[in-house]
């Protein structure tokens, strides 16, 4: 067991990493220093483009060709991991120091059950060899808390929910007992009770192995629930490091005090979360409609949704060889031909009104903004807009009808819902071309440029292309183009999910500032209830594809009623520091102490 006094188990002193680009080289690591001791969990907190990942890329000799560290050095228990062979370094990684990649669909192959990717992980990394690889593959799935493991090394990604995923990417880390893990974003885009398993299983397995973990991750929640130490990285630089509750109690750096600011947690209000030290990037909105600021229940809602229920017919699983035996593929009795995702779900949506959508991965929340932006035809149950029934419309039909403008969508992902071939004037042009028929270019224009000016997107911008943009505005053109055909509804799916905490925040402003000045009614789906307590008036609570509980946001966070609520509310991660320590999500923190348990 390694002591204070033996050297830490990794050490950064000094790295330096530039990228070759076509327009010169780039620094993405300029100077990092620090070291992670026996027993830590250290978090690495930042935003896009900070160095985070290219610091664990370091790590594992895993940096691309265009890539090369300039100056510095990475030492893993005294011996230095800069220049060694591949050989060498394959001898480390998976064995002493593994990973786990941000994405679990991206990092699994998707034709092979997962059972068969731990054992290639154990085949290539320790000595362990047919059966006995298999049956190791079972235990690292039920270390990770994997019901029926024996079951489940025999089931394909996309037979596996997104925490099942993580689980399993967790596993074939942990297969072969490293002494450093390196977790990228564990959690991005899991809900929160999911999030919050799967920070305690590392908790838990990081204190049962006597393991470190270095925790990337852009969530500063986390960051204070879950390490003891914390990195904060601006620009491939350490801006401020210390122990996690002098961090978050007493931040030094103004960018770390920024990223706090950023971050909701206890604001009263959208615009408390931009520092009041820097200028309002959004000024006020020019083209004001007459709606009122505050939603009117008193008129005709603008959704009326009734007993809607969606089935998805199951299909087949492909028949792909594998050498694991799973009899029960073979059984007699037929499996289920459907799946019910929507079960007779009834809500209104009134004018001016943000009405939120949250839940736990598959509990239907996708699968109802879909159906409510028509782009999927329910199996029944009625949807009105404005009075009028359009439940029954074929989505193709709809989509060249007059009623498509009044529904719009933001998708989840800004860069993945523009066309990568479409400057962002086209993209904006889209909707207005193929719904309202603009035939002059200078109509056109001038309506694309009134729509810059209210979501605020530079004009100089627009002949760009998504790959030439930042992730705020590829936002501002996804909300630009949604709002560009004046909707009545804009349902909008996990809008900000992929973008950094100052950005959200910015958007999430703008989004309310659009919804009260031209009178929007917003369907905003999320699994960040810290969002949806400042972004909505109600909220409507989904599991297993029905409405478990809706209620106005002061009422729901104050006096949830449902249990399955309760747990959501529970599992929200807060930066609380009464003093020196926090609650590690009911795990004390001393059992987290460095040397506290061995190695096993």
């Amino acid at each position: 067991m390694l002591k204070r006094s033996d050297p830490p188990l990794l050490s950064i002193d000094g790295l330096a990493v530039e990228f070759d680009t076509p327009h010169g080289r780039v620094r993405a690591l300029d100077h990092v220093s620090f070291d992670i001791e026996a027993g830590e969990i250290v978090g690495i907190v930042g935003e896009s483009g900070s160095g985070k990942s290219v610091t664990a890329y370091s790590i594992l000799g895993l940096l691309p060709r265009q890539a090369r560290v300039q100056s510095g050095s990475i030492s893993y228990l005294g011996r230095s991991l800069l220049g060694l062979r591949e050989s060498e370094l394959k001898a480390i990684r998976g064995s002493e120091i593994s990973m786990v990649f941000q994405s679990p669909q991206t990092a699994l192959n998707p034709i092979r059950p997962v059972g068969a990717q731990i054992s290639d992980v154990l085949r290539a990394h320790s000595s362990l060899r047919g059966s006995d690889a298999d049956k190791r593959a079972i235990e690292a799935l039920h270390a990770v808390h994997i019901q029926a493991p024996e079951r489940r090394v025999h089931a394909y990604p996309f037979e596996m929910s997104g925490g099942m995923c993580q689980r399993s990417v967790i596993a074939m880390a942990l297969a072969c007992t490293p002494r450093l893990l390196l977790a990228d974003e564990p959690t991005t885009g899991l809900d929160v009770t999911t999030q919050k398993a799967i920070m305690e299983l590392l908790v838990e397995l990081n204190r049962s192995r006597g393991m470190s973990t270095m925790f990337i991750t852009h969530d500063l929640g986390l960051a204070a629930q879950y390490c003891n130490r914390v990195i904060i990285m601006e620009r491939g630089r350490v801006v401020e490091h210390g122990p996690t509750a002098q961090i978050f109690s007493r931040p030094q750096h103004i960018y770390t005090r920024k990223l706090m600011s950023a971050t909701p947690q206890g604001h009263d209000k959208l615009t408390d979360l931009i520092p009041a030290s820097e200028p309002q990037v959004f000024g006020p909105i020019r083209q004001l409609s007459e709606a009122a600021h505050t939603p009117d229940i008193a008129k005709e809602p603008v959704l009326s949704v009734q007993g809607l229920t969606h089935d998805y017919v199951l299909q087949n699983s492909p028949r792909i060889f594998s050498k694991f035996k799973a009899p029960w593929r073979s059984r007699p009795e037929a499996a289920p031909s459907s799946f019910r995702a929507v079960d007779d779900l009834s809500f209104e949506v009134y004018q001016g009104e943000c009405v939120g959508l949250v839940g736990e991965s598959g509990s239907g929340k996708t699968t109802t903004s879909r159906l409510i932006a028509k782009l999927v035809k329910p199996s029944a149950g009625s949807i009105r807009l404005h009075g009028e029934e359009i439940a029954d419309a074929d989505p193709r039909s709809f989509a060249r009808s007059a009623k498509r403008r009044l529904i719009q969508i933001v998708f989840q992902d800004p860069a993945s819902s523009l066309d990568p071939r479409r400057t962002a004037f086209e993209a904006v042009a889209d909707p207005l071309l193929r719904l309202e028929r603009l035939k002059r270019s200078d109509d056109l224009e001038r309506r694309i440029h009134s729509i810059c000016d209210l979501v605020e997107f530079p004009k100089a911008l627009l002949s760009r292309y998504p790959h030439q943009l930042s992730g705020g505005q590829k936002a501002r053109v996804g909300i630009g183009r949604a709002i560009s055909v004046n909707p009545a509804l804009v349902v909008l799916d996990e809008p900000t999910s992929a973008l950094d905490v100052s950005v959200q925040a910015v958007v999430l402003n703008q989004l309310d500032k659009l919804k009260r000045a031209l009178g929007l009614s917003y369907l905003f789906v999320s699994h960040d209830l810290n969002i949806v307590r400042l972004m909505c008036d109600r909220v409507m609570v989904m599991r297993g594809g029905r409405i478990v509980e809706q209620a106005t946001v002061a009422d729901l966070f104050s006096r949830p009623q449902h249990a399955y609520t309760k747990a959501l509310l529970d599992a929200i991660p807060r930066i609380e520091f009464g003093g020196e320590s926090a609650p590690i999500s009911g795990i004390e923190r001393s059992r987290l102490s460095v040397g506290a348990v061995p190695r096993s």
